[in-house]
């Protein structure tokens, strides 16, 4: 039977990478995201083993239709990002702390709450090395993260037999950092010098991992650090 994989966020980015990846692989693909024109642009890439609908991950409601609709799932992944940027912690606002637990945080356990009555594999989220890294400016990021990354060994035990896993990626080459405007490409370099790898990620690379997270089958209440040796570089 044709596995059936669901991609919140899955229009751009590392989750339409993650789709591309699974429909490559023979599986059934859902997509979703809040624009219409990156929806269609993305399904017309995708192909004939892909569908997709519009909704907005920050509405639970819309969320529980959505999961509704479509019967068993064998597998969820969640690449919501929420808003680009990073805010010095003195310019750090509650409005701007709201925006990372709104855009990020409540979206991926709404995600996961409104999928479990139809979901038969595997629940994967995708959190971002900021949870760990102690960069100043990503106070908001780091607490939106690691409350994403706290969940999973609670949801692995509570919601077995599903695995419930998360990716944590570095530096990834996506339109999150378009924020930098003209110092984009300047601060990827700097980054890409940093690691160990000597580049930044592609969204492929994260997809990559992804799949392992929902092919091997004895993996479950894991974070997956996927930062090209990042980690290792700040530590020396």
């Amino acid at each position: 039977m044709t596995e059936r994989v669901v991609i919140v966020g899955g229009t751009s980015g590392i989750g339409l990478a993650t789709a591309q990846r699974m429909v490559d692989s023979g599986r059934e693909v859902v997509v979703t995201g809040r624009s219409a024109p990156k929806l269609d642009a993305a399904l017309e890439r995708l192909g004939k083993n892909a569908s997709g609908q519009n909704v907005d991950a920050r509405d639970p409601g819309a969320l529980a239709d959505f999961f509704a609709g479509l019967g068993p799932v064998d597998h969820v992944v969640v690449t919501v990002t929420g808003a680009p940027g990073t805010t010095p912690f003195p310019e750090l606002t509650p409005a701007v702390a709201r925006e990372g637990v709104e855009g990020k945080l409540l979206p991926h356990m709404a995600s996961a709450h409104a999928a479990l009555p139809g979901l038969r594999g595997s629940l994967t989220f995708v959190t971002a090395a900021s949870a760990g890294a102690a960069l100043p400016g990503t106070a908001a990021l780091a607490a939106v993260n690691a409350g994403i990354e706290a969940m999973v060994p609670v949801l692995a035990v509570e919601l077995a037999p599903v695995r419930v896993n998360a990716v944590s990626p570095g530096v990834v080459d996506t339109g999150w950092w378009d924020f930098l405007g003209r110092a984009r490409s300047a601060a990827l370099a700097s980054a890409a010098a940093g690691t160990p790898v000597r580049r930044v990620g592609a969204p492929e690379d994260i997809a990559g991992a992804i799949a392992f997270m929902i092919e091997n089958t004895f993996t479950t209440g894991v974070v997956l650090r996927v930062d090209g040796g990042a980690r290792l570089a700040s530590a020396a």
